[in-house]
């Protein structure tokens, strides 16, 4: 049994918290020289190092230190003058070490904030602390049928991951949010991944899991005490942020209804049905015996690099978006459709990389909306970039493709089959314009049109669009329709 969400928020008080993982996009790993690429065979980017192998030691990636120290000053924290890494210890398989090595209490960046807009009001989001880890490995769980360890036969372990550089960004409990906790957590996630893009330091795509968020809800009644909170793990998409908060306030609700108590736990998320199961009772800092990590000197960064660092930081998005959406003149009607429709910054970035800001927002909003509605996820998830957006914008504008063709370009592209320009040329998309190779199909419209001819040249030149749809689908859409509608016209000898 559940509460609704909005009843449940008329007789609770919601209070959030998001700990969200970003993996860094350093050449190396953070304390070995191996590849961070994605995608390797497994266990193929290991060494010694990152294996935990005895007698191997590490050294601090510096690449790493200066990306993380750039994400505490744009979420305007303050950045330590001295802090160093500590052990934290588990036993799990994707960890070889069977250690961690983190922050514990000394972070890199403590005390900052992120503010974030929903429904056209600011929530300033406090963040407690980023902080410098490394990644663990990835287990494949073999043979079950739900991809987690109950029921499967036997695990695999691919530690290409592990020692990758991880950032944590840990809210402060976040309360205030009255009837909108899910949205304000969906907000701040969608703006933090905005804010990490534009440093460049992450690709930040969640499908791949260098972007993931834990999600920690609580609820008490109107003025009393927090209540016991429990931590959903890996969520790994924009929407399912949302639907993870929804479904945690919507199960806390009914249980304290019932009079039943709240267990501080992990929970799984499972993206079908948007419900958590139960994990594990939630850890607490003792049970990671944590202590200073003896083969890492500590680090002090100079006063100097960091003030260069901050001096160097970009624009942040959400001064660039008002400060485009003042230069292209939009409309708060159209600024707040492409905002509700979380598409306003990737029409930013299209009309940055070149295009008009009508047909970049006419793609935005049209044609891969709808395709993300289709795919389950947020237009921002899906695997094409406002550059190649804009490309087709170009193709279009120079006539090499019509709007027909663009949108198979642009499903091209989705569909994993390259760059716009190779997707029109592996599905020979290009528009045909040559008058010679247009000409049998423009004779053979008129033979099988002959009321239509007859009427354009009894003077009715309207009726000439007919025959231009009849060659346009005789070639597949590739025709340049001016050019049809010119040949048209020309052998029924009219005139305009």
């Amino acid at each position: 049994m559940t509460v609704p969400y909005v009843e449940a928020l008329q007789e609770f008080e919601p209070v959030i918290g998001l700990e969200t993982h970003v993996e860094l996009g350093t050449a190396s790993k953070m304390f070995c020289g191996c590849d961070t690429t994605f995608g390797a065979a497994p266990n193929t980017h290991t060494c010694p190092v990152c294996l935990g192998l005895p007698g191997a030691l590490p050294v601090v990636n510096e690449a790493a230190i200066a990306s993380t120290i750039r994400i505490g000053l744009a979420l305007h924290c303050d950045i330590a003058t001295w802090c160093r890494f500590a052990r934290k210890n588990y036993f799990y398989p994707d960890m070889p070490k069977n250690f961690q090595t983190s922050q514990y209490d000394e972070p890199l960046c403590t005390d900052g904030y992120l503010d974030v807009e929903v429904d056209g009001e600011t929530v300033r989001i406090p963040i407690e602390r980023v902080h410098l880890e490394e990644d663990t490995g990835k287990s494949l769980h073999v043979g079950g049928s739900t991809g987690r360890i109950h029921g499967a036969t036997h695990s695999l372990v691919d530690y290409n991951r592990a020692g990758i550089p991880l950032v944590e960004i840990v809210t402060k409990p976040v309360t205030g949010t009255k009837a909108k906790p899910a949205e304000v957590a969906k907000a701040y996630v969608t703006e933090l991944r905005d804010v990490l893009r534009g440093l460049g330091v992450s690709d930040v795509r969640m499908e791949q899991g260098s972007l993931r968020c834990d999600v920690n809800v609580s609820l008490n009644k109107p003025g009393a005490e927090w209540g016991t909170r429990s931590e959903t793990k890996n969520v790994n998409s924009l929407r399912s942020v949302e639907r993870a908060v929804r479904s945690e306030v919507e199960r806390q609700a009914a249980r304290l209804r019932a009079g039943e108590r709240i267990v501080q736990e992990t929970r799984h998320f499972h993206e079908d049905t948007g419900l958590s199961t139960s994990g594990r009772s939630k850890e607490e800092a003792t049970d990671y015996r944590y202590f200073p990590e003896p083969d890492l000197v500590p680090v002090a960064p100079d006063a100097a690099w960091v003030a260069s660092l901050k001096a160097a930081l970009p624009e942040a998005p959400s001064s660039r978006r008002r400060r485009l959406i003042e230069q292209l003149a939009l409309s708060t009607l159209d600024a707040e459709a492409m905002t509700n429709a979380g598409v306003l910054d990737l029409v930013l970035a299209t009309v940055d990389a070149g295009a008009p800001a009508a047909e970049a927002r006419n793609w935005w909003l049209g044609h891969l909306a709808q395709s993300a509605n289709s795919r389950g996820s947020e237009p921002s998830e899906l695997p094409i970039t406002p550059v190649q957006v804009a490309r087709v914008v170009e193709l279009v504008a120079d006539g090499s493709l019509t709007a027909g063709l663009a949108r198979q370009v642009v499903d091209g592209v989705l569909a994993g089959e390259g760059e716009p320009d190779d997707v029109v040329e592996s599905r020979g998309l290009a528009v045909v314009s040559d008058e010679g190779a247009l000409t049998t199909a423009v004779d053979e419209a008129i033979a099988a049109n002959s009321d239509a001819a007859d009427k354009i040249r009894a003077g009715k030149v309207q009726a000439v669009g007919a025959l231009v749809g009849a060659v346009m689908k005789a070639t597949r859409g590739q025709a340049d329709a001016s050019v049809v509608r010119r040949l048209l016209l020309e052998r029924l000898g009219v005139r305009e």
